[in-house]
């Protein structure tokens, strides 16, 4: 029997859906909840039975929910529980899953307390809005007026009143650290890849491994201990389709950050099996 998923994440993961998902006897819809108007009595959606994932825009994926009354694979609660990003690390580490040094500032705050906060670290320090995606927002800073430099644009930008989040991170700053993103499905290690910047871009002064700011993403076999740690933070957040961040240096491995929304790899980068877990993660979330 078919079943119609409707799909609302970027282009690259639905065209790597379709071919592999209709081959399994599910057949995949877009689903545009952003940029577009709706008539709120009749907002003319697919009709589908499950859907890949919850809109990352809440008001919109409001009207969406409302009106096809479908389960997800990452619904609403899962994509707000994996954005806050202060929040995952403190779940995770009273859960006794290693994460970086972390401070949260909590704005309005004045500089002599910004400036407290940030003498545990040793510069440099990262400074990461709290909510954010694809590094947008990050500074590495070395001194105290860099510091409150970044942190007076935060100010200015989470004044406005309709800013939901005011709140930012410090967090420690890991030098050579590897980047992994680790994919978990189901509770289940399914591929990861490692990012690494171009040699020029490092010589530039980058040093930010998101593939949306040019590093490139490798698919690696990862070691047995870095699965069971992805594996555990997926677990503590009870999110069946998770991208995990990995940090690991010569004598430690930390979970960074997660996403909920993570984009669909190529299919050289993922366990075989991959597309016939999804598969049955969708039939098993459509009959729920």
């Amino acid at each position: 029997m078919a079943l119609w998923l409707a799909v609302t994440t970027q282009a690259e993961t639905y065209e790597r859906l379709l071919d592999p998902l209709a081959e399994r006897g599910i057949e995949v819809t877009p689903l545009q909840p952003s940029e577009r108007t709706f008539d709120l009595s009749d907002p003319a959606l697919p009709e589908v039975d499950v859907g890949f994932v919850y809109p990352s825009r809440l008001m919109e994926g409001g009207v969406v929910d409302a009106a096809l009354s479908i389960p997800w694979v990452n619904g609403r609660e899962a994509i707000l529980r994996s954005r806050n990003k202060a929040a995952v690390l403190a779940r995770l580490s009273q859960a006794g899953v290693p994460v970086p040094e972390t401070t949260m500032v909590s704005n309005p705050l004045d500089d002599e307390a910004v400036a407290a906060a940030a003498e545990r670290f040793d510069p440099p320090v990262v400074v990461k809005p709290n909510s954010t995606t694809r590094g947008t927002g990050v500074a590495k800073v070395s001194d105290l007026d860099s510091l409150l430099g970044v942190t007076d644009y935060l100010d200015l930008v989470q004044d406005y009143r309709a800013t939901g989040d005011r709140s930012y991170l410090l967090q420690e700053y890991l030098p050579d650290a590897r980047d992994y993103r680790v994919m978990v499905l189901d509770g289940e290690y399914v591929g990861a890849v490692e990012r690494r910047l171009p040699t020029d871009a490092r010589e530039r002064g980058q040093w930010k491994h998101n593939v949306h700011r040019g590093a490139e993403a490798k698919g690696v076999d990862l070691d047995p201990e870095l699965r069971e740690l992805a594996e555990r933070a997926a677990d503590v957040l009870e999110i069946d389709y998770l991208g995990v961040d990995l940090l690991v240096t010569e004598d430690r491995a930390v979970v960074n950050e997660t996403n909920a929304r993570p984009t669909i790899d190529s299919a050289t980068k993922y366990e075989d099996g991959f597309w016939d877990d999804l598969t049955a993660l969708l039939r098993d979330t459509a009959a729920e």
